[in-house]
């Protein structure tokens, strides 16, 4: 897909949002905020919730708008959705650390929204794609990052389970693989020899196990993040004794998943749903 049919997508599905019930800031700079929507089929909280990260290879040219279509369908289900926006590549604070920070910081800000709207978080799934897949699969295993790591909090807020849609899952491999002109060496500020605590404290793939249900669904056909990534990762983590499940989207490409008018969106809505028991 060109940049501009992909821009041509993302503006649509932007304005065929469902508007936030609220737009909370979770920290002072412009990017430290997110969209809360509560569930609109008639249903009594607390509610489940689900944190929505989006994705663009951690750059600050892709947003989270586009993603309030995914995170209102979901609503219909008597989900809350939780759409994070975060500091990326290109603009003050992103990258290493700040990017990493910032999603910690959106994910345990889910503690005072609950004091002030009905949030079940006993049942909290992170939900992402691309990018955003990977950062969704981290804030499920930040238990598992050493104390002695900078991105290291001893109250990280537990996640029930993680949806991946075409995630950039193993930083080490994107490395190698060149993917998106080396992006993961910008966001990391260096290469795995350079930085190789950063690529274990940061790659979902080596904090494995996570402990959490975890749901992998990749077009095979995605030519933006290999479906070989998705792959490799639930190999791993299945040989580790994670409950991890991967589903090939035959025929599709990276952007589908995204996207509710599509069948791909279908499965991924039903995943999210068997994660969370809505």
């Amino acid at each position: 897909m060109a940049d501009d049919e992909i821009d041509e997508l993302l503006e649509r599905l932007a304005r065929e949002a469902m508007p936030p019930t609220a737009r909370i800031s979770y920290g002072e700079a412009p990017s430290q905020f997110g969209d809360l929507r509560l569930p609109t089929d008639g249903s009594a909280g607390p509610w489940p919730v689900a944190i929505m990260v989006h994705g663009g290879y951690w750059r600050v040219r892709y947003d989270g708008s586009s993603y309030g279509a995914i995170a209102g369908a979901l609503t219909t289900f008597g989900i809350a959705t939780w759409n994070i926006e975060y500091r990326r590549l290109g603009e003050p604070g992103g990258g290493w650390p700040g990017t990493f920070e910032d999603v910690a910081d959106a994910a345990d800000s889910l503690r005072g929204l609950a004091e002030r709207y009905p949030l079940d978080l006993s049942r909290v799934v992170t939900l992402g794609h691309s990018a955003g897949g990977h950062l969704a699969l981290w804030l499920a295993a930040r238990p598992r990052l050493p104390m002695n790591s900078p991105l290291w909090r001893p109250d990280s807020l537990p996640i029930s389970g993680v949806v991946s849609l075409a995630g950039v899952a193993n930083l080490r491999r994107a490395w190698e693989l060149r993917l998106s002109d080396t992006v993961v060496e910008k966001l990391l500020d260096g290469a795995p020899k350079q930085v190789p605590a950063r690529y274990d404290d940061c790659s979902p793939f080596e904090l494995l196990p996570l402990c959490v249900p975890q749901a992998m669904l990749h077009g095979t056909i995605d030519d933006i993040v290999p479906f070989e990534i998705s792959a490799g990762y639930v190999e791993r983590a299945r040989s580790l004794g994670d409950n991890a499940r991967l589903l090939p989207l035959e025929g599709c490409g990276h952007f589908e998943v995204i996207d509710p008018s599509t069948a791909a969106w279908r499965d991924v809505a039903q995943a999210t749903r068997a994660l969370i028991g809505s």
